[in-house]
């Protein structure tokens, strides 16, 4: 009897005792993750993720991009794989053992990419990110998927998650990587003999309702009805299947008629794209026919992407006739742009496209310009049509848009129109006034736009340049974000209008006060000893020395001149590491304040001279923010305390 059963199951016992040896062989490493990837994997399966069904999306996500890339390999290789074979996501679930299986058919990984990929947690920007995690207004669920932490999302769920994986590019065997998520991971070989990855999560006792069947395939619908590949969900009770349904379409989601699509499945499919856990802000969806054919659907987040000062990279995904052919692509929307994310697909370029031949490609380029055209269009159409959702986007990507202005002369006008600030008739820091605004409401013979540069909206708000001007009811633009000076220089005029600083030296500016010019020059005649003893004095400072009309509650300001550079463009250049020249200033006195009456009045040379270079110092904290010699300033200061003591 034995004899039999052993005869019967001897093809078995040999297959056995093959698979033994040669697991024999393999030899299996652990690895540490670094010690931020062990913080960063800490938050997430403690408090990172409060939707957990995240990890579905995360994983059929990456299943998709797998096989995608596998696609566009095999256009340069077509016997990479069966020609026959079709390609499919499938989801697995084993309630008996308590786990839920992620299958793809797509390119898989070798060792490297295996740890590349997974043993390595937000290849840029880790540590800003936890950093993130821990400030008071992050809302965690924002940044789901970005920074490479998807895929262990799945970890929320599960306490071990089992990859199994083999490279279409390797003959050799597959690769095992395995983790419970507590600072480290077992990698070894594995015997696999299909191509593609397979993710086994072990569900947490916890959290059992995700191997029901009706579960999981109510979220698979949410999530992958716009992916292009089928995604098949499947029960097995004692390796029998019970039930499987296929259950997208897998059609190109963008392909479909615009009018079939709802908002939901617009607003569902960015957050797949984007990794993005909230709605667009808006989006652009267009079918172009013609000379030039393609589908573009671009996405504007309302929020910023956390690395968008590291990466200059967007999120187009170019696609050939529905074929992935690569992601965060770079030449189809400028950099100012970068922010915008989404899908171009065109029929006009060839399938064996490269990075390198898209630069020069004249379909790319004009597919560039029409792309750029439709983006600041609507943008356009957002602020005339809905000012509340504009001020979203303004306040979110503003200061990214301004850049547009040195990179995008074509369209420097459209991007002027849509620039916004803040000023000193509007008594609130919102950046809310248009170009187009303020020239509606310029008053007589004023025919300049005005503008002060400065470090904040507070320190702008109370510039003692802005006496005159708010004495005539002129509006003054307020520019204090970081980029604003270098911005401007690149705006010389809106509308047929000069831009001017009114930290510069204007003389125009004294036809918009003809009734004090004449008590202009009798000061400036009268005073004319006093000033150029008051250069002699500043004379390594200053550059001149005059009587203005300008200031009605301040004593003295600074202004460079008109031809020389402005101090906050000093300031910017300084802070990148640039040496700059140092500039002398027009040191300008008010002659109807006390101080400068007092000033004119002293005969003791010693005290003129130290209230001289007392008024300098108070105007150069004003216009610099900081002094050469501060310990000299506050002796002065200290001085005339005790003298008034």
């Amino acid at each position: 009897m034995l004899y039999k059963i052993f005869i019967n199951n001897y093809s078995f016992f040999k297959i056995y005792i093959s698979l033994r040896v040669e697991m024999n062989k393999i030899k299996y490493e652990t690895k540490n993750f670094k010690s931020e990837t062990q913080q960063l994997l800490h938050l997430m399966i403690n408090s990172l993720y409060s939707n957990k069904e995240i990890f579905v999306r995360e994983l059929i996500s990456n299943a998709s991009d797998a096989i995608e890339k596998l696609r566009f390999h095999i256009l340069s290789t077509p016997n990479l794989c069966e020609h026959d074979d079709i390609f499919i996501i499938k989801i697995i679930i084993d309630k008996d053992n308590g786990i839920i299986k992620f299958i793809d058919n797509g390119v898989g990984m070798n060792k490297d990419e295996v740890i590349v990929n997974l043993g390595t947690i937000a290849k840029s920007g880790t540590k800003e990110f936890i950093e993130l995690c821990k400030s008071k207004d992050f809302n965690k669920n924002n940044y789901i998927g970005q920074f490479g932490v998807g895929f262990y999302s799945a970890f929320i769920v599960s306490d071990k998650i089992v990859v199994r994986t083999k490279s279409v590019f390797d003959n050799n065997n597959g690769i095992l990587w395995k983790s419970k998520g507590k600072g480290n991971y077992i990698i070894s070989e594995c015997i696999k003999n299909n191509r593609g990855t397979e993710i086994s999560l072990h569900i947490r006792d916890n959290e059992k309702k995700f191997l029901d069947y009706d579960y999981i395939k109510n979220i698979v619908v949410k999530y992958s009805e716009h992916i292009s590949v089928p995604v098949e969900v499947s029960t097995i009770s004692n390796s029998n299947i019970h039930k499987s349904e296929k259950i997208n379409k897998g059609i190109a989601f963008w392909a479909r008629n615009k009018s079939n699509i709802t908002d939901n499945e617009y607003k569902q499919f960015y957050k797949n794209i984007s990794h993005d856990y909230e709605d667009p802000l808006l989006w652009i969806h267009n079918h172009v026919e013609g000379n030039q054919e393609y589908i573009s659907l671009l996405y504007i987040p309302k929020k910023l992407p956390f690395d968008i000062w590291h990466n200059n990279k967007n999120g187009i995904k170019l696609y050939v006739n529905r074929m992935f052919i690569m992601d965060n692509n770079e030449v189809f929307i400028p950099k100012y742009l970068r922010f915008v994310k989404g899908i171009v697909d065109s029929s006009n370029l060839s399938l064996n496209i490269s990075r390198e031949t898209l630069q020069d490609n004249y379909i790319v380029k004009s597919l560039k310009k029409s792309l750029t055209r439709k983006i600041l269009s609507k943008l356009n159409s957002l602020a005339n049509d809905n000012l509340n959702k504009y001020q979203i986007f303004w306040n979110t990507f503003g200061v990214i848009l301004k850049e547009g202005l040195a990179e995008d002369i074509i369209n420097k006008d459209k991007i002027a129109n849509l620039l916004r600030f803040s000023s000193n008739k509007s008594n609130v820091e919102d950046q809310v006034i248009s170009l187009k605004e303020y020239t509606s409401k310029m008053i007589n013979n004023q025919d300049k736009i005005y503008y002060i540069s400065s470090d904040s909206y507070i320190t702008a708000k109370n510039n003692p340049h802005l006496e005159f001007f708010n004495k005539k009811g002129i509006e003054v633009l307020f520019l204090y974000d970081r980029i604003d000076e270098w911005m401007i220089s690149y705006l010389s005029e809106y509308d047929g209008k000069r831009l001017q600083s009114i930290n510069k030296f204007d003389e125009s500016l004294n036809k918009l006060d003809n009734v004090n010019i004449k008590k202009l020059e009798e000061y400036q005649n009268t005073l004319n000893p006093v000033l150029k003893k008051i250069k002699n004095i500043l004379f390594d400072y200053v550059k001149d020395v005059k009587i203005t009309n300008r200031l009605i509650n301040s004593p003295s300001v600074l202004v460079t001149d008109s031809n020389d550079m402005n101090t906050q463009m000093i300031k910017l250049l300084v802070s990148t590491g640039q040496k700059v020249p140092d500039i002398k200033y027009i040191f300008e006195i008010n002659p109807k304040h006390g101080l400068i009456k007092k000033l004119i009045n002293i005969k003791e040379n010693s005290k003129f001279i130290e209230l001289v270079k007392l008024l300098f110092d108070q105007s150069m904290l004003i216009e610099y923010g900081s002094l050469r010699e501060p310990s000299a300033f506050v002796n002065r200061i200290n001085n005339f305390l005790l003298n008034k003591l």
